[in-house]
């Protein structure tokens, strides 16, 4: 046993919940951004404005988790030279701090991997390209040939993985974000509640609300909470630190992340309570009162206001829908509803919470101050 820990430190292998549940979580979630979630953000704009250019860009980095169909005998360069799932891939390659054949070696083994898990892919990436990443990571530099052998282990381990396991990893994530979505239009008030809670909450731990989102599919009825969720924790701490933070605390955490105030909820976790009271609020409002959906990319469901990508991704979900017969317009009451759920009504209830508890002396001067 000893051997086996001493050659896991040797090569960077490092088994534990921070590694694989933060680490590579997180970094899936960005890759996942940087390919599918803006080449969809890309095309709508380039369908809205006429732009063809940005259309056909668009339409090139979306193709990455969108394509269907192809069998896994198809030639292995295939897989490496598509998109969302190496993008995912080669991102966790780097959280694990892997060798440069490893992290190439990865493109096939995302590629294979999202394309087998078919809707649920981005979750068996996820599992795929950690052991793949891993093994490779255990051969890497062992043999005189390791421009072979390592890449070698990489990708057959992981296109084999995902020929074995993906499909059915896909479909069990597939089948939990349906059984969601369908609790959420069957009792809209309870599940408002959770679903916004829980991905609220998720948003601001370290780990990826947006990867959480994207592996169960999340979006309809349900994503709409998520996104209220999201926004309640962004826009609440946002607000609620103005005094502390200013207009830089505005900035960073209302469109870059609650999770700056990690630090601050560990020394203080009563500060945690108003933007989390808000999202309970804004949650079931948004299924129960607004019906608001979104049906844009799942990963958007878990992004809140961050860049105003879960704002983007519910209008290109208007968009869709009406593209679909589904839906008519987009009528004044949508926009209403976007921005009372997703700014007005997160800052006014944590604002409103958080005063409630300065009185109580739960929340004191300086606790919400970013470093």
């Amino acid at each position: 046993m000893s051997k086996v820990k001493e050659f896991c430190k040797r090569k960077n292998i490092e088994v534990s919940a921070k590694r694989y549940g933060v680490d590579a979580l997180g970094a899936m979630a960005q890759g996942l951004f940087c390919s599918l979630l803006i080449g969809t953000i890309i095309k709508t704009l380039g369908q809205q404005t006429g732009l063809e250019m940005l259309v056909d860009l668009g339409g090139y980095a979306t193709a990455i988790g969108q394509q269907a169909g192809i069998e896994f005998l198809v030639n292995i360069g295939t897989y490496a030279s598509q998109m969302a799932g190496p993008a995912m891939a080669c991102a966790i390659g780097f959280a694990l701090q892997a060798d440069p054949l490893v992290l190439f070696s990865l493109i096939a083994v995302g590629f294979s991997a999202n394309e087998l898990g078919g809707a649920g892919g981005p979750l068996a990436v996820l599992v795929i390209a950690v052991i793949a990443a891993e093994l490779g990571k255990a051969v890497s530099k062992e043999t005189k040939i390791d421009i072979l052998v390592t890449p070698a282990v990489t990708i057959l381990a992981g296109v084999g993985l995902s020929y074995a396991i993906a499909p059915p990893i896909g479909a069990a994530a597939i089948s939990v974000g349906q059984v969601i979505m369908w609790a959420t239009e069957l009792q809209p008030f309870l599940m408002g509640i959770l679903v916004s809670v829980i991905v609220g909450i998720a948003l601001t731990l370290p780990i990826s609300s947006a990867a959480i989102c994207a592996a169960l599919g999340l979006t309809g009825l349900a994503g709409g909470a998520a996104v209220a969720g999201c926004c309640a924790q962004m826009v609440g701490f946002a607000v609620m630190s103005f005094r502390e933070n200013r207009w830089g605390g505005i900035i960073s955490q209302g469109l870059g992340t609650s999770m700056l105030q990690m630090g601050n909820i560990v020394k203080n976790p009563r500060i945690w309570i108003a933007p989390t009271l808000a999202s309970a609020i804004t949650g079931p409002l948004a299924t129960c009162v607004f019906h608001f959906e979104m049906n844009g990319a799942a990963v958007s469901s878990g992004m809140g206001t961050c860049g105003l990508v879960g704002q983007i991704g519910v209008y290109t979900g208007w968009v869709s829908d009406i593209a679909a017969g589904t839906k008519a317009a987009i009528t004044p009451m949508d926009w209403a509803a976007m921005i009372l759920l997703c700014f007005v009504l997160p800052a006014m209830l944590s604002v409103l919470f958080c005063e409630a508890e300065r009185k109580l002396g739960w929340i004191k001067d300086g606790d919400l101050k970013l470093n």
